[in-house]
């Protein structure tokens, strides 16, 4: 059933977020939120911010798609030859944000991120629409094109290419999996004090959890 977001945000923002609340498993506190996040009807309940580093130490910042995660961590694809791509091979230090404002919670995780295995993006590829096989093979992400045509143009000889059978897995595409090291969970309170809780991962095993000043 689901639930009215402007409802829940309202009773979310009331009730808070205590440490007795939490499960003492990161991956199963996203679990519960993400499934929340769902059940509301938001729009892209999977979206989150990637934020990379580029040679110059330039940050840049867009949306993905939260496609798959376990206590691994979190998996997003994309072209290996994209400009986030390029960043994360120099520097796989990286940060994720969801921001469900609709809910007034986000949660924010900082790790690393590192390609998952061919055949993990091929399990994957195989359940995406053949329109977006189709485009993970025609763009050529993050250059430079001359026109829309062009890429219009680009995407008719693919599907001709492949007019028949499956489409295989580009060797330039595939996924990332974010391995945290710390995710935090942000609950918004009234008059800005909201409630903050930091996990991080401690070295021998297990995470720790401390709450945040607002």
């Amino acid at each position: 059933m689901t639930m009215n977001p402007d409802e829940f945000r309202t009773q979310a923002m009331a009730r808070g977020l205590l440490h007795e609340d939490l499960e003492a498993d990161p991956f199963l506190q996203f679990q519960d939120w993400f499934e929340t996040a769902i059940a509301t009807g938001i729009a892209e309940p999977n979206a989150m911010s990637l934020a990379t580093v580029d040679s110059f130490g330039q940050p840049w910042l867009r949306s993905v798609l939260l496609k798959l995660y376990d206590d691994r961590g979190f998996v997003f694809f994309t072209n290996y030859e994209s400009a986030k791509a390029r960043q994360i091979q120099a520097n796989p230090r990286v940060a994720l944000l969801f921001p469900w404002v609709a809910l007034a919670r986000q949660v924010q995780i900082v790790g690393t991120a590192a390609r998952i295995s061919m055949a993990e993006s091929l399990r994957y590829f195989t359940t995406r629409p053949r329109g977006s096989q189709i485009g993970a093979w025609a763009s050529p992400q993050s250059r430079a094109i001359g026109s829309r045509a062009l890429l219009e143009a680009k995407v008719e000889e693919m599907r001709r290419r492949f007019a028949e059978g499956e489409i295989p897995l580009p060797s330039f595409w595939g996924g990332y999996r974010v391995v945290p090291e710390a995710i935090e969970f942000w609950q918004g309170r009234a008059n800005r004090l909201h409630d903050r809780f930091l996990y991080r991962r401690e070295p021998q095993g297990g995470w720790s959890i401390e709450r945040l000043a607002p």
